[in-house]
């Protein structure tokens, strides 16, 4: 898997660490308009100076919270891609609701982390807009590239049915209101894929 591509990362001092690792879990659990720099500055232990010094603002916080997740999610789903290197081309697009069940259980118990600050993060000049636009673009690309080595006729399609499928369970985990959502989502892809 290549790695992603984010803006220059931050050099991580132990303050910056702790700020970061504040002001993921607060951005996940509360939001990210409804967290505030003295929040995050209190929960890491540092002073609202030590934060501005490491991220600048508030903004670049969000940039780096997001940036992380989005390569900790690659590593992951490399993980399981590498898994299954040299099976069938189906099993590596299965590989991926796979790796989407595995993270949700460990980091994802409320959705996915780019849909919600989406929801939050609508304007296009945001610095965090990118990131979050660029990592659902590399999943579409993902998808469509997986459809290409399966020898569909229309991998792009077969790649944004695939997405959907994907995104649907990201939304239907993050709401609760399916049992299971990234194994219904996988058994929808395997039936597509094996034409039925």
């Amino acid at each position: 898997m290549e790695p992603a591509q984010h803006p220059a990362r931050i050099r991580m001092t132990p303050a910056a660490r702790r700020v970061l690792d504040a002001a993921e879990r607060l951005f996940y659990t509360r939001g990210i308009h409804a967290v505030g720099v003295d929040l995050i500055a209190a929960e890491a232990g540092v002073t609202k100076k030590t934060l501005y010094d490491r991220f600048g603002s508030k903004e670049r916080i969000v940039v780096e919270y997001l940036a992380g997740r989005d390569e900790r999610w690659r590593l992951l789903l490399g993980d399981h891609l590498d898994a299954v290197a040299g099976q069938e081309p189906a099993a590596r697009i299965l590989a991926v609701f796979d790796a989407s069940r595995a993270w949700a259980a460990e980091y994802g118990a409320r959705g996915c982390s780019m849909i919600n600050a989406h929801a939050e993060i609508e304007d296009p000049a945001h610095p965090a807009y990118a990131v979050i636009t660029a990592q659902k673009a590399w999943m579409l690309e993902l998808f469509t590239t997986l459809a290409r080595e399966t020898g569909s006729s229309d991998p792009g399609r077969l790649g944004q049915t695939l997405m959907l499928l994907h995104e649907g369970a990201l939304v239907a985990h993050g709401l609760g209101v399916l049992p299971e959502p990234f194994v219904r989502a996988r058994e929808e892809a395997r039936r597509l894929l094996a034409g039925g």
